[in-house]
């Protein structure tokens, strides 16, 4: 599958809220803790490749992605995506233990999720502040980040990943 995304950095995710609601998007998962851990081999050869190996725990779900590396996209953020859920948290990390891969990245973050249209939009609570993803069509991510009021000139297309280390803040690396 190929993920189409961008990030705007927001001061009051309750106005945007209120703001997709009036517009007709729906709730699809309400505030939930989300638990991401980032996957590597030593030497680094994901990172190398601009692959990324994700384990997210939400609630009481995991979840195993593979992003592989970006494609040159002046205001998105364009790559290869597949997911699974994982029945077993526990056991995926000894797997990929035993593949040789080990955390080198951790971060958490409070996320709600709303639907519009085939657009998902996701206001976002992390350690370095407060963001709104939207993930879709670029056609429909233009249409709603301009009714949103939301310029292309605000818009970011680096990962939390990235942006954590880039902001400086005390982040679990390993």
């Amino acid at each position: 599958m190929l993920e189409i995304e961008v990030k705007v950095k927001v001061e009051n995710l309750q106005a945007f809220r209120d703001q997709l609601l009036a517009l007709g998007a729906r709730v699809e998962r309400e505030r939930a803790f989300e638990d991401d851990t980032f996957y590597d081999f030593r030497p680094p050869a994901l990172l190398r490749k601009k692959h990324a190996l994700r384990l997210r725990r939400v609630q009481k779900k995991a979840f195993l992605t593979f992003k592989g590396t970006p494609q040159k996209s002046r205001k998105f953020k364009v790559r290869e995506e597949h997911e699974t859920e994982v029945k077993n948290l526990k056991q995926t990390k000894r797997i990929l233990k035993a593949l040789g891969l080990r955390p080198v990245f951790h971060f958490a973050k409070h996320r709600t999720v709303f639907k519009q249209g085939r657009l998902k939009v996701c206001l976002d609570e992390t350690p370095i502040g407060l963001f709104i993803e939207f993930e879709g069509e670029r056609e429909n991510i233009v249409r709603l980040a301009k009714r949103l009021e939301l310029p292309k000139a605000r818009w970011i297309k680096k990962d939390y990943v990235r942006l954590m280390k880039e902001s400086g803040k005390k982040v679990s690396e390993g």
